[in-house]
């Protein structure tokens, strides 16, 4: 049985995002953090590039929502829903793919009634704004998060979900208490900048019926591509062993931190997730989480 949460040992997760050949980001982040933890992961790509998009060029191609519905049956014929323990979704490029990966959460939620989705927002972020299609936007805030467990959005994505600036704490107090309202029983917002977050600082909330929490970590010199995917794939795992917003926050943050500080120390521009795999079991610094 998982530790304090009553899952089965083997439990699975589904994983529906994006894949790169080259680097860590979407699945090609969130697999190998989840298997170092030894968790089961079952990946479903919804596109496969040969690198980030954010190099500027790429070759590869998408794929089509029914290629996620093809291997979800088979899942199903093979009886493998039983054992999932959950489903996570990153990036969602088209709201025909959003509703397909709904339908594969709909699957296990009828094979195991007990099982999460874990709802990671991609959107966009503060200073650029949404970089998606509007369409996908609403699909996310309309279908997508009142299906969730679990959301975990940035700075941006909190307040565009929520409908409102979440500069002050009792404003973000508020936004998270929206977003409970909108369906997701836990939330975990990251990089968020308070107006009483120091500059060279960034916090990270977490929030569930129990309390909510703020933790704070030193800012990283640099900003690397995969971090939130990695921290969404860890806290849906650490959460699913202990039903504990607080200690899957701490967790979490603490291994990204490190491997984050891992690729800065190392003048990487892909984040040192193979390099630095301790850091996902043992990390090297950890952070406790306050009420707030």
């Amino acid at each position: 049985m998982g530790e304090g949460g009553g899952e089965p040992s083997r439990a699975g997760i589904l994983s529906i995002q994006s894949h790169v050949v080259y680097g860590h980001v979407g699945n090609s982040a969130a697999v190998f953090a989840l298997q170092r933890l030894g968790r089961e992961v079952w990946p479903i790509h919804t596109v496969q590039f040969s690198n980030h998009t954010g190099y500027g060029a790429w070759r590869g191609r998408v794929f089509a929502p029914g290629d996620i519905d093809d291997c979800v049956a088979g899942l199903v014929e093979r009886g493998a829903l039983k054992s999932c323990a959950g489903a996570l979704t990153g990036y969602l490029g088209s709201p025909e793919v959003g509703a397909a990966a709904l339908r594969a959460v709909d699957a296990i939620r009828a094979a195991n009634p007990g099982a999460a989705y874990c709802c990671d927002p991609v959107l966009g972020d503060v200073g650029r704004g949404l970089y998606v299609r509007e369409e996908v936007a609403e699909f996310m805030r309309e279908r997508s998060v009142p299906a969730a467990t679990i959301v975990t959005p940035n700075h941006f994505e909190l307040e565009f979900l929520a409908g409102g600036e979440a500069r002050a704490l009792g404003a973000a107090r508020t936004a998270l208490g929206k977003l409970h309202a909108a369906g997701p029983a836990v939330i975990l917002a990251t990089s968020v900048q308070l107006d009483d977050t120091p500059e060279d600082s960034l916090d990270l909330l977490a929030s569930d019926e129990s309390g909510a929490w703020r933790l704070r970590t030193p800012r990283a010199p640099i900003s690397v591509n995969g971090a939130g995917d990695v921290i969404a794939a860890l806290f849906l795992h650490h959460w699913l062993k202990r039903r504990d917003a607080a200690e899957a926050l701490a967790r979490a943050a603490s291994s990204v931190y490190g491997l984050v500080a891992a690729t800065a120390a190392a003048g990487e521009k892909e984040l040192a997730l193979i390099a630095a795999q301790d850091e996902l079991v043992d990390p090297s610094h950890r952070f406790a989480p306050e009420p707030i």
